[in-house]
C-alpha cells in the first residue's frame, strides 16, 4: 500500500487574545491533489467527550465521507447531545451496552458490534483518536477487516505502565497504518519503536482550531464572568476526574484540602464537577470541604474554554487541558504522577504535582507571580501547530484510501 513520507507541519502560532477575530488558516497547494471519498465511506470511531472535542475539526474537514460511529463509553444523552450540538456534529451510529463495563468488557463489547458494523458496511478507512478504549477497539476492528487504519494523536507517550492508555495508545500504534503525529517529539517515540517513516506524518494537533473555532467572543466571555461574579485573572479554574485523584478518599481529600485553602485564602476556586467525582465526594463524605469552592455542574465545551481563557491559574488532571492551555496562553497545573504530554511542561505552561501540599505550594507561588507568568505565556508560542492538523489528516486519509477497494454498496 503507497504511503506518504514524514513531513514537519509549518511555524507555530502564539497564543490570540481573541482567536475568533483571526480567519483561519488554509493548507498548501502541496496537500490537495488526492483523491475525494463517497459519502459516509471513512468511519470515525469515538467513545468519550474529549474524543467529539478533537475530532470534531477533522470530521467537519472530511464532510459527508465522515461516518459516526460512536461504542457509547461515556455516552450521556444530556452531556453527549450537549457536546454534539455546540461542535455542530450530527448524531452518530450509537453502539448499546459499552457504558459502565470494565475494561476488558468495554473493548471486547465494541469490538464485537464494531466488526458487525463493519461486516454490514465495509469503510474505506478507520479513523481512532487518542488512546481510550473505543480507540482501542476501533483499531482491532479495522485489523480485523484488513480496513485501512488512522491513529490521531499517535506516538504520545508516558513511561507509565500504570496507565491502561498507556497500553491502549501503543498497541494502536502498531497496527495503525498512519499515524498522525502532533509534535516532533511524539514522531520520535515512534521511530524509537522501530516505527517506519513511511507510516508517520506530523500534523499538528486539531487543539488548536479547536479552541480558535470554540472560544466565545469577548462580550459572551464577559458576561459568563459576570453570572459567576468572577473577575478576568482573578479565579482559579480546577477539574479533577481521573481515577487516580478519585478512586480513593485519600487522594481526593489531598486535592479538594488544597482548592480549599486557595479560595479561603481569597482566590475564588470554580470547580465544575464530573460525574465520577460527583460520586467520589458523595462515597467518601468529603462535601464540607466544597464549602468556600465554588463547585458547579459540568459546563459546555465552550463555555468551559471562556472560563479558561481568563482564569488566573488552571489546576486538573485533564490530558486535553494540557494542550488547550498553550493556545489559551494559561498557566496549569497538572495533578497527576506523569503525562504523556511533555510539550506543555517543555514550554513553560504546566508543570506534574502531587496532590496535597505540592498543590498547594506550587499554586500559591504561580498566583503570587501571576502577572508576570500571563504576560510570559501570551508570547509563547503553543507547541501545537499552525492550526491546520485536521487538514493534514483528512489527506493523509484520503491518500491512504485511495488504493483501497471500493465502499460496498
Amino acid at each position: 500500500m503507497p504511503r506518504s513520507n514524514s513531513r514537519a507541519y509549518p511555524p507555530r502560532s502564539k497564543p490570540d487574545p481573541d482567536p475568533l477575530a483571526t480567519p483561519a488558516p488554509r493548507l498548501g497547494d502541496s496537500y490537495v491533489n488526492v483523491p475525494r471519498l463517497p459519502a459516509a465511506s471513512v468511519a470515525v470511531v469515538l467513545g468519550t467527550r474529549p474524543e467529539l472535542v478533537k475530532l470534531a475539526p477533522l470530521i467537519h474537514e472530511l464532510g459527508p465521507a465522515a461516518r459516526l460511529v460512536h461504542t457509547g463509553q461515556h455516552w450521556d444523552e444530556a452531556m453527549s447531545g450537549r457536546f454534539l450540538r455546540d461542535l455542530d456534529l450530527p448524531r452518530p451510529e450509537l453502539l448499546t451496552g459499552v457504558g459502565g463495563r470494565p475494561r476488558a468488557g468495554q473493548i471486547a463489547h465494541s469490538l464485537d458490534q464494531l466488526d458487525d458494523a463493519f461486516a454490514e458496511r465495509r469503510p474505506v478507512a478507520v479513523i481512532v483518536q487518542g488512546d481510550t478504549n473505543a480507540t482501542l477497539a476501533g483499531a482491532l476492528a479495522a485489523n480485523a477487516r484488513d480496513i485501512p487504519l488512522v491513529h490521531v494523536e499517535a506516538g504520545l507517550r508516558s513511561f507509565d505502565r500504570a496507565m491502561p492508555e498507556e497500553h491502549n495508545r501503543v498497541m494502536v500504534d502498531h497496527v495503525a497504518d498512519v499515524l498522525c503525529a502532533a509534535t516532533a517529539t511524539n514522531a520520535a517515540n515512534l521511530r524509537a519503536e522501530s516505527v517506519d517513516e513511511s507510516r508517520i506524518e506530523i500534523t499538528g494537533n486539531t487543539v488548536v482550531e479547536v479552541v480558535r473555532r470554540r472560544l466565545p467572543a469577548r462580550a459572551a466571555r464577559a458576561a459568563l464572568l459576570a453570572g459567576y461574579g468572577l473577575r478576568p485573572d482573578g479565579y482559579v479554574l480546577a477539574t479533577v476526574h481521573r481515577p487516580e485523584n478519585t478512586d480513593t478518599a485519600e487522594a481526593l481529600r489531598a486535592v479538594l484540602t488544597e482548592l480549599d485553602a486557595i479560595a479561603r485564602a481569597g482566590t475564588p476556586v470554580l470547580f465544575p464537577m464530573h460525574p465520577r467525582t460527583r460520586a467520589a465526594v458523595d462515597r467518601f463524605g468529603l462535601a464540607a470541604l466544597l464549602g468556600r469552592i465554588t463547585a458547579v455542574e459540568p459546563v459546555g465545551y465552550g463555555e468551559f474554554l471562556a472560563l479558561a481563557r481568563h482564569a488566573a491559574l488552571l489546576v486538573s488532571d485533564s490530558g486535553g487541558i494540557q494542550e488547550e492551555c498553550t493556545v489559551l496562553g494559561r498557566p496549569l497545573l497538572v495533578v497527576r504522577r506523569s503525562t504523556e504530554r511533555p510539550e506543555a511542561i517543555d514550554a513553560g505552561f504546566a508543570v506534574l504535582v502531587r496532590p496535597g501540599p505540592e498543590l498547594g505550594d506550587t499554586a500559591r507561588s504561580w498566583l503570587a507571580d501571576s502577572g508576570k507568568r500571563l504576560a510570559r505565556l501570551a508570547e509563547t508560542d503553543s507547541p501545537y501547530g499552525d492550526g491546520l492538523a485536521s487538514a493534514r489528516i483528512a489527506r493523509a486519509t484520503e491518500r491512504l484510501a485511495g488504493s483501497a477497494a471500493p465502499v460496498a454498496a
